[in-house]
């Protein structure tokens, strides 16, 4: 299963890339690799409709598209907009709760074999170790440098880069003038880089929409392939 905190990767994409316009069902398949996908479950939180009318609207057609992607859930939370509002950004209530406790339910419900966390918070080492507890596996895929949250990736069993080679060739339209993908990968073949934590053995197949102006927080090798990565018996 594919667990994604929507804001982060919004904003980690335009904060690295410069744009927004991912196609999730192609970023899916770059992740997953041969696995097979159980379902996706994306996790953003709602724009007040009086407060930013038009925010509002193209997000709700935004998430719409995501809805409409095979196997995918929406969860969403709220924006809370307090009396500072417009001077004061709002901020998120119930969405990286909601996504740890479904993280965790489906671990203890056996309906998964490995979970994959887009997400950069540090808050979620304690969802990915009690997951890891339950005898599970948790790769957990990144953007930035790898000084970046580092406590998730210390307690990942399998890192996941995300720069211009893994994205390449799931974004929806040409890049904008100026924008240049992140240099911070270093030259090694292959389509996706992993960073393997010591002594890890990761056994974990997929399925198959862009990201309008959404909310406000963020938080924020390619080594040979191994076959028992790619296992088709193993489900994310």
């Amino acid at each position: 299963m594919i667990f994604i905190d929507g804001s982060n990767m919004y904003h980690s994409l335009k904060a690295y890339f410069k744009r927004t316009d991912i196609d999730l069902a192609c970023f899916n398949e770059k992740i997953l690799e041969k696995r097979r996908l159980v379902r996706m479950y994306y996790y953003n939180a709602l724009v007040g409709k009086l407060e930013e009318p038009e925010r509002f609207k193209d997000q709700d057609k935004f998430f719409k598209s995501v809805a409409a992607i095979p196997y995918t859930e929406l969860r969403l939370g709220r924006l809370v907009y307090t009396s500072q509002w417009p001077s004061s950004p709002p901020f998120e209530k119930g969405v990286d709760v909601q996504l740890a406790t479904d993280m965790i339910t489906h671990a203890f419900k056996n309906n998964y074999d490995v979970a994959i966390l887009v997400a950069g918070d540090n808050d979620y080492v304690g969802a990915i170790q009690a997951v890891k507890d339950n005898g599970k596996h948790v790769e957990v895929a990144l953007f930035g440098q790898e000084r970046t949250s580092r406590q998730l990736r210390d307690v990942a069993d399998r890192v996941i880069a995300l720069d211009g080679r893994i994205l390449r060739g799931c974004w929806k339209g040409p890049p904008p003038p100026g924008s240049n993908p992140p240099s911070h990968a270093p030259q090694i073949r292959g389509t996706v880089r992993i960073e393997r934590r010591p002594n890890s053995q990761v056994e974990p197949r997929s399925e198959p929409h862009s990201m309008p102006v959404e909310n406000t927080r963020i938080e924020p090798v390619v080594e040979p392939r191994a076959s028992s990565w790619n296992d088709s018996r193993f489900e994310a």
